[in-house]
């Protein structure tokens, strides 16, 4: 009589919505409608779906019937049971996909709040965010995390699966073209990010001020933030004859371009010598009084390395920055210039707590340690 769809298969990914073959949809005969009780019936079809969860008759992605199938089934009005299912998708305890019926979505009644939290890449520092974020959020939260990998098919077709299940989307939008170089956000990435309500979404990490206004914005200006940083410390690196960024054109994860464009600007700005390098090759022509910027993990063990094996002291003979802070490069003495990865997730957490939605511009900072 019904179709049964299976909602939910659980994934790394996604959740993936999956046609099975036509059977009949099982009588919900743990449903009970006190026709004598004063309780109202809305208020009952409510009860029974809860208590029937807490129970273990129904569970994630278990299909129920339609409005005019529980109001023929159980005698109700169509209105009663139409203000149930509204209260209940209300509370997000069941979800409706069209042309298909109304599905469970919900079995763990005790948390309040369900957060999306989808990331370009698992990296440590997108782990502090999150674990930052978790962390303030407290107990009453469910956050499940996602990564697309800077893929832009995979990144929609999350969402799309997705777009109706939480509370809260908490977004990264980091992507990458066919050539592996970080790319904006296309037309159909932008209607992706859209489709979710406005007051439901925060991005985190780049600004797209293409947006609406009422959009929550925890961000980076990477151009910008490498001019400032690179500034305050420029004292330092006035004792160096040359700078290079360590810059990969090609990336699994590649970063944004507005990096290099902004380490160009304080280059010029303050009359240094630069260059900007793919990678930390063997057998690099170091050269004493080089200040190297890296990027990516392998450079900075790389460069460290190599400058061991020729016993220059860091600081003195050459000079190392590392992007990005970590505890690791704290212990190190790596001099660093990075944003505030733990404050990040801290305000996106506030955003939702206080149910309040603004546009943050996060700190960045040169931290100067033994490296320069």
């Amino acid at each position: 009589m019904f179709d049964i769809f299976k909602v939910f298969k659980i994934t790394s990914q996604s959740f993936i919505f999956e046609s099975l073959k036509p059977t009949n949809l099982k009588k919900l005969d743990y449903i009970h409608i006190n026709t004598e009780s004063r309780i109202p019936k809305y208020k009952q079809v409510m009860d029974s779906v809860i208590r029937s969860i807490h129970n273990g008759n129904l569970n994630m992605g278990e299909k129920i019937p339609s409005i005019n199938e529980f109001s023929e089934e159980y005698l109700l009005s169509r209105d009663t049971v139409e203000k149930a299912y509204g209260l209940l998708k209300e509370q997000k305890i069941i979800t409706s996909v069209k042309g298909k019926g109304y599905y469970i979505s919900k079995t763990d009644l005790s948390i309040k709040i369900k957060v999306l939290f989808l990331i370009n890449k698992l990296s440590t520092y997108k782990m502090r965010i999150f674990n930052s974020f978790v962390d303030s959020l407290g107990t009453n939260a469910q956050v499940d995390l996602d990564i697309y990998h800077c893929e832009p098919l995979v990144f929609n077709k999350i969402l799309e699966n997705k777009k109706h299940l939480y509370d809260h989307y908490v977004i990264m939008p980091h992507f990458k073209n066919k050539n592996m170089q970080h790319m904006g956000c296309t037309d159909d990435i932008l209607n992706a990010i859209n489709s979710i309500q406005k007051r439901k979404l925060i991005i985190l990490d780049r600004n797209l001020k293409s947006l609406p206004m009422e959009v929550g914005r925890i961000y980076q200006d990477f151009t910008q933030d490498i001019y400032n940083a690179l500034t305050s410390g420029l004292e330092k690196l006035n004792r160096y004859k040359k700078i290079i960024l360590v810059y990969p054109k090609k990336s699994i994860y590649p970063y944004p371009q507005g990096i290099v464009t902004g380490f160009k600007r304080f280059c010029v700005q303050y009359n240094l010598d630069y260059e900007i390098l793919d990678e930390i090759y063997e057998s690099m022509e170091l050269q004493i009084k080089d200040l190297y910027i890296t990027i990516e993990e392998a450079d900075l063990v790389n460069l460290v390395k190599q400058s061991r094996d020729r016993h220059f002291k860091l600081g003195e003979d050459i000079g190392i920055i590392s992007y990005n802070d970590t505890p690791l490069k704290e212990l190190l003495g790596i001099t660093v210039i990075s944003t505030d990865f733990k404050k990040m997730g801290e305000d996106a957490a506030k955003m939702i707590i206080n149910n309040s939605q603004s546009e943050i511009k996060n700190d960045f900072n040169f931290i100067d340690r033994f490296s320069v």
